[in-house]
């Protein structure tokens, strides 16, 4: 029998086990430490026998001590981390609690909670005025938010997926984007315009755009676009408490992955400035500048490419608009090379526009080789998942783009 049999056939001495239901969004870095635990079990089969029996220890007590301590050491593991998904709703239900002007509407996002499950809880907490579902008419819903930013309140409007967003851009642009400027300073319009935006995973053309060139092109918008759960919640209760209209662009596949979130991150106090840049990694010869999910396949790009020796800086622009085009022209005087990654289109878009403002700013005559984009391919997304792959940027394609400009 031996301690391999309770770890594998004894669910009540694997209290571990009960973590997935009370932690749903945190299944992958539980399957990863189950999965070690595991494997030590097989280790300790054939050693630790010798040992119980030498100093006459009962194997079935030692297996309930060790499976407790492991259950309490998973959950203290799991608890460190946050998926972007709980510290949107962390920052939606911060501000929701602090001030009463805020109300969030859409599709699904009351007793559904949530099409993605961000809003979860709060329609429980706080009742149909404060959390209201739609209609499926996101040209109504939307003007019924910009009407009330104009009336005082701070509506926050989600986007089942900012492709739907292209039904209410109208109100978008022409109503919410311009009316403070129209007015002369006398109409701030508190807005915030939020949901997943670029491609996710087998929804074809029609569910797979990227619309950071599109908002960002707009005067009179923000255009903030996170990809940490630090990024998330900190940049979302900015965009809450800001004057003006912020499209918040978040990504569907990021929601549930988790990232380490420090104690002043999860304050209530805590906040990001809207319009600056964070550099996720140092590095001195070749500038990686991204945003949303892109920073994953950079920083995971770089630590391919530092085992060869070439360091990379990876820059999250957190912001499309205003663009804190400073962080990255310090950088480009750094290391001498710059090449931008987003999952959106390239004509005229996020990376033409660095591009753009690194050749008429400082930072050109420090480039020793022309400045790279690589973006996803020039068409609508397929619906094949082959070629869904190969029409957006992959870690490959930015290890190649940065072996290309370097000449190695």
């Amino acid at each position: 029998m031996g301690i391999q049999w309770y770890l594998r056939h004894l669910p009540c001495f694997k209290l571990h086990s009960l973590v997935p239901y009370f932690f749903p969004n945190h299944i992958s870095m539980f399957i990863m430490i189950k999965s070690c635990f595991v494997c030590f079990g097989y280790i300790c089969t054939m050693v630790l026998p010798v040992f119980l029996d030498m100093y006459h220890i009962n194997t079935t007590v030692f297996c309930v001590y060790v499976c407790i301590f492991v259950q309490y050491n998973d959950i203290a593991m799991l608890s460190s981390a946050v998926t972007v998904r709980d510290a949107l709703n962390q920052a939606l239900d911060e501000e929701l609690e602090r001030d009463e002007r805020v109300f969030l509407l859409g599709e699904e996002v009351a007793q559904y909670d949530g099409a993605y499950k961000v809003s979860r809880g709060l329609w429980k907490k706080y009742g149909d005025k404060r959390i209201i579902d739609t209609p499926i008419t996101e040209m109504g819903f939307a003007g019924i938010a910009v009407g009330a930013a104009m009336a005082g309140l701070r509506p926050i409007c989600e986007f089942m997926t900012f492709n739907f967003s292209m039904q209410a851009i109208d109100q978008v642009i022409n109503s919410a984007a311009k009316t403070y400027y129209m007015s002369a300073g006398l109409q701030p319009v508190p807005i915030v315009f939020r949901g997943p935006n670029g491609a996710s995973a087998g929804v074809a053309a029609q569910h797979s755009q990227c619309f950071a060139a599109w908002y960002g092109h707009c005067p009179g918008l923000k255009v903030v676009s996170p990809w940490s759960a630090e990024d998330a919640k900190g940049l979302l209760k900015s965009a809450i408490r800001d004057d003006n209209p912020v499209v918040f662009l978040e990504n569907e596949l990021m929601y549930g992955v988790p990232f380490e979130m420090s104690e002043e991150a999860q304050s209530k106090d805590f906040l990001l400035p809207i319009g600056k840049a964070k550099i996720e990694r140092q590095g001195n010869h070749v500038t990686l500048v991204s945003h949303s999910r892109m920073v994953s396949l950079c920083l995971d790009a770089a630590a391919v490419l530092a085992k060869e020796g070439i360091e990379c800086e990876v820059i999250n622009m957190r912001t499309i608009r205003p663009l804190d085009a400073e962080a990255i022209e310090t950088s480009v005087m750094k290391t001498n090379h710059l090449i931008t990654v987003e999952g959106g289109w390239p004509q005229f878009g996020v990376g033409a526009e660095i591009l753009a403002r690194i050749m008429e700013g400082p930072a050109f005559n420090f480039l020793d080789a022309p400045a790279v984009r690589v973006t996803g391919v020039d068409i609508p997304m397929p619906y094949a998942k082959i070629l869904e792959d190969n029409s957006i940027p992959q870690i490959k394609d930015i290890i190649f783009s940065v072996k290309k400009t370097l000449n190695v």
